[in-house]
């Protein structure tokens, strides 16, 4: 195979290129179960076989839902395209008003769910979505149509001439997938990448990313995310060895076991890894937690390439041997980190990488396959506090009201039915409206500042972009997620959720013997002067018309099953604010 144009060629391209015994791999019944590069393309084909039987046609769209990622999805993602169907991968955990919405919209055919749990939910809307013919499962369920029914209607290869026919008229630039876009307001929007799209992200990120063939990857971010899939088309396509977590929860676990290179995160993942690390040195006593807190303000100075000097680096050297090894060690030994969805606190990236566990933090989005730009040790091309220099063969630039444009083979078809939000969001230049604004650097380092339409003016007049405070916010150990509001106020506001364990474990130091509940707490006036505190701490490094005069604690937890955050963990402001109105109006002296 000379090259590879569409998606479904990857895996053949690595049975000829970089044949492994376990290409992927997953935990079924407490045991790693691999499956080799010949096995995955045999399977491949097995499965377009039975799709065909089944009814499935070119241009019919397939639903995947699925509560973990597994070698299954990855099987049949490949068998829906080569047949010329398209794949429609969908978050289990969106309310089931968007699963309407998106089943509808997309008028899927066939729905292949991963459990019983997930299967209940699909079922639940059957009825509303005339389309839809089958739901099918990876687990087996009693009276449903499962996976070995699948490899079973498969086997006989007497209509695999069918298959290599409807493959041969697939090209590069036809739609391979439909992605609905998680977003922070209104409804979700389908967008249509092309095969063409996601390769050239994958070939134009192969300089950045630090893997080579015969590497471990541990993939645990939702596939049904480009950012997540994309990266494993990666990994396939350069031989590396895929593990699949059994959940979120069992990550940790997963990482001792596997020792994976390289693992995709989002802030949010980092952010609860440094609080599990911080909270085991704040336990220590002595000597022990004289280094730890020694080595961990050694490590907010981090700086690659060696830019703070000959006597920082001998400290470093020292640090590293008696405290960070543990970190690099809990996290299975050779760990690195690629970080996007959202902008990361500097000093996160500073103190892992300087535990010798560095994070490549980029940026890009759905509609652009999705990489834009990404930051990378090699050839001087990491800078903390930026999201990298763009990737090869595309064009960023910085539009007059300072959004970020992109140009390149990467940016999608459109958005599926929707011929005006199209053209919307790409120019007659051809230039793709990211939403973000951001600046490039004099050597050529893309920063983001906030998105276009999240800031907003206060009544003087002043512009607020709330990101960058709510990240300000974010960076103290009492407040676990923070949403900036005040548009056409005088000044803006905060809405507060406490990081409750650890203002427990505060008030616990303080003598404080019983277990407040959340509410309680959020209640609590001790709580409340402390959050004050360190909100003035942080307002000092604020203009002043940014600055955060009056705030309201929340007894609830935000979390994607309540509503308030997207599967990619980014705040729904529309419905936070909804919730919160009360407070909001307390908080201006509104009347509700």
């Amino acid at each position: 195979m000379k090259d590879v144009t569409r998606l479904f060629d990857i895996p053949f391209y690595q049975l000829e290129q970089y044949p492994i015994e376990n290409a992927l791999v997953t935990k079924y019944n407490e045991k790693w179960t691999p499956i080799s590069s010949g096995e995955y393309v045999d399977r491949i084909n097995q499965v377009s076989r039975a799709l065909l039987r089944l009814g499935v046609k070119p241009k019919d769209k397939v639903a995947m839902v699925s509560s973990n990622n597994r070698t299954e999805w990855h099987i049949l993602d490949m068998a829906i395209m080569q047949i010329g169907a398209y794949n429609v991968p969908i978050y289990p955990t969106i309310p089931k008003e968007d699963y309407i919405y998106i089943f509808n919209h997309a008028e899927v055919k066939y729905c292949f769910v991963s459990d019983k749990d997930l299967y209940e939910k699909a079922s639940s809307i059957a009825t509303e979505v005339p389309t839809l013919e089958e739901i099918l499962s990876f687990d087996a369920i009693e009276g449903v149509q499962g996976w070995s029914e699948l490899l079973s209607l498969g086997k006989d290869s007497a209509n695999q001439s069918e298959v290599e026919a409807l493959k041969a008229k697939i090209q590069g630039t036809d739609m391979a997938t439909i992605i609905y876009t998680s977003g922070t307001t209104g409804r979700p929007k389908g967008v249509m990448l092309s095969h063409e799209n996601i390769l050239s992200n994958i070939k134009n990120c192969q300089s950045r990313v630090p893997v080579k063939p015969g590497d471990v990857c541990l993939s645990f971010l939702p596939v049904c995310h480009i950012f997540e899939r994309m990266l494993t088309y990666l990994y396939q396509y350069n031989g590396i060895r895929l593990y699949f977590a059994e959940s979120f929860e069992k990550v940790a676990v997963n990482i001792n076991e596997v020792k994976p290179r390289l693992i995709t995160v989002v802030p949010r993942v980092v952010e609860k890894v440094f609080d599990s690390i911080y909270n085991k040195g704040i336990a220590l006593s002595g000597i022990a937690k004289r280094l730890f807190f020694w080595a961990l303000q050694l490590g907010y100075r981090y700086g690659p390439y060696d830019k703070n000097g000959w006597w920082y680096s001998l400290q470093l050297k020292i640090a590293r041997k008696l405290i960070f090894s543990k970190w690099k060690k809990a996290l299975g030994g050779h760990l690195q980190m690629i970080c996007g969805s959202a902008v990361l606190q500097p000093r996160l990236v500073r103190v892992f990488s300087a535990a010798g566990i560095p994070i490549w933090e980029g940026y890009g989005l759905t509609e652009t396959a999705p990489v834009i730009s990404v930051n990378c040790e090699r050839g001087h091309l990491w800078k903390v506090g930026t999201i990298g220099k763009p990737i090869d063969n595309i064009v960023v630039k910085i539009a007059e009201d300072g959004e970020i444009l992109c140009k390149g083979a990467n940016v999608m078809l459109g958005y599926y039915k929707n011929e005006q939000q199209t053209k919307e969001a790409i120019d007659q230049d051809g230039f793709f409206h990211t939403g973000d604004i951001g600046i490039l650097d004099e050597e050529g380092f893309l920063t983001i500042t906030d998105r276009k339409k999240e800031m907003f003016k206060t009544s003087g007049g002043k512009y607020i972009a709330p990101q960058y405070i709510e990240n300000k916010l974010k960076q103290s150990r009492f407040i676990e997620q923070a949403m900036v509001v005040g548009e056409g106020e005088k000044m803006p506001a905060a809405f507060i959720q406490p990081n409750f364990a650890f203002v427990r474990e505060w008030l616990k130091r303080h003598g404080e013997t019983a277990t407040l509940s959340q509410e309680a707490l959020a209640k609590d006036p001790r709580v409340h002067e402390r959050i004050g505190q360190e909100i003035e701490r942080i307002n000092k490094r604020l203009g002043k018309w940014e600055q955060v005069k009056v705030f309201g604690l929340t007894s609830d937890e935000w979390s994607i099953d309540a509503g308030h955050l997207t599967p990619t963990l980014k705040l729904k402001r529309r419905i936070i604010l909804e919730k919160y109105k009360d407070m909001y109006n307390t908080l201006y002296n509104k009347e509700s």
